[in-house]
């Protein structure tokens, strides 16, 4: 039977997250285990008069790019990617993994490589977004890989799934709005900040943002969301951080992370599982070893670590950093092939002060 929150979840993502208008040129982006949500979006931007296409690809095409391409194929980008991102209006993005194990085995060095071929590509949908030229956002579509990795059934992670969605309200679009409101006087107070102080388990950390802009994140850059970021002065994060969790992206659970930090760059770097991946991540490019974003977790609803960032890093009363690409709206300069999410959980302990104000404790934001 079909699941009518997927058609909800549909009509949210095209009329509130990118509010997309007739003629708009919209990309949906997928794989095939993901075709309920995939087809509902694309017969929701059809009746609002735009125009969609689809890129959907079988997740086993990306494996065998990395077992069988020269490092020549590795390197081209097809002219005709450039031409799409200059082109479309809105951008949405399905995840929809079969098997999130996939690239276990594939050599990092091959994957950064791929993603420094694909940077110019990268930077210029950056800027797009961050002009406002283009509207993006990513959700999930619940896969039986994404409930195994979250230790639930399939049905568990779907009520997981569109609960953090907000579907369970009766207007979530309204929930969304009010959730806004409440976050843009946190935003309001952040943006006079200067310095942030970071205290944790074996995690003591500063960084500047004095002049840098927080961005309120409520249901349009992700979906779900619940998360309020800027991009810090690359060069003023000093000190040391232990990531609570895995690092969950690329294919790899990184675990154990734990980062040293001078004049902003990542001096030494361990991880208790997969550290020779972390390692050759970091050798990206030159901005991969600086951070890009600083982050609050604010979802509250969500509190279940699932090894999926677009879950993850939004659960209240914890921070995330993104080592690499910074988003250059919240006016950050570091440029790199890579942006990976890391979270570290203040729940238990943990405390962040801002210019030397307590603001939050425990997980809780106290201002």
């Amino acid at each position: 039977m079909a699941d009518p929150r997927v058609e909800t979840l549909a009509q949210i993502l095209v009329d509130y997250s990118v509010e997309v208008r007739p003629k708009h040129l919209v990309r949906i982006t997928g794989a095939p285990d993901g075709a309920p949500l995939i087809l509902a979006v694309y017969r929701e931007v059809l009746e609002r008069g735009a125009h969609p296409f689809l890129l959907v690809e079988p997740e086993e095409a990306e494996e065998l790019l990395y077992a069988y391409a020269s490092d020549v194929q590795l390197d081209y980008v097809p002219p005709f990617m450039k031409d799409i991102v200059e082109q479309i209006d809105v951008s949405i993005r399905i995840w929809t993994d079969a098997n999130t194990k996939q690239l276990t085995s594939t050599d990092p060095a091959r994957q950064a490589r791929r993603a420094a071929a694909r940077r110019p590509i990268f930077d210029r949908f950056l800027e797009r977004m961050a002009s406002e030229e283009l509207q993006h956002t990513t959700t999930l579509y619940p896969t039986r890989a994404f409930a195994q990795d979250a230790e639930m059934s399939l049905r568990e992670y779907e009520d997981f799934v569109y609960k953090g969605c907000l579907l369970h309200e009766p207007d979530p679009v309204e929930a969304w709005k009010t959730i806004s409101k409440k976050q843009q006087r946190v935003v309001d107070w952040l943006n006079k900040a200067r310095e942030i102080h970071v205290v944790g388990t074996d995690t003591d950390l500063k960084l500047n943002v004095a002049g840098r802009r927080w961005i309120n994140c409520d249901g349009r850059g992700n979906f779900p969301d619940g998360e309020i970021f800027t991009g810090p002065i690359e060069n003023s994060v000093d000190g040391h951080i232990r990531y609570t969790y895995p690092a969950c992206d690329y294919g790899r659970e990184v675990e154990d992370v734990r980062l040293h930090f001078k004049d902003g760059k990542v001096i030494e770097a361990t991880a208790a599982k997969n550290e020779r991946f972390l390692l050759q991540m970091l050798k990206a490019d030159k901005g991969a070893r600086y951070v890009g974003e600083f982050a609050f977790g604010t979802n509250y609803g969500i509190q279940q670590f699932t090894k999926n960032g677009l879950f993850d890093e939004k659960i209240g009363g914890t921070i995330h950093l993104a080592l690499g690409a910074g988003y250059p709206e919240s006016g950050s300069k570091n440029k790199s092939a890579i942006h990976w999410d890391m979270v570290c959980d203040l729940r238990k302990g943990g405390e962040v002060r801002v210019d030397g104000t307590l603001f939050l404790k425990d997980g809780k934001i106290l201002t």
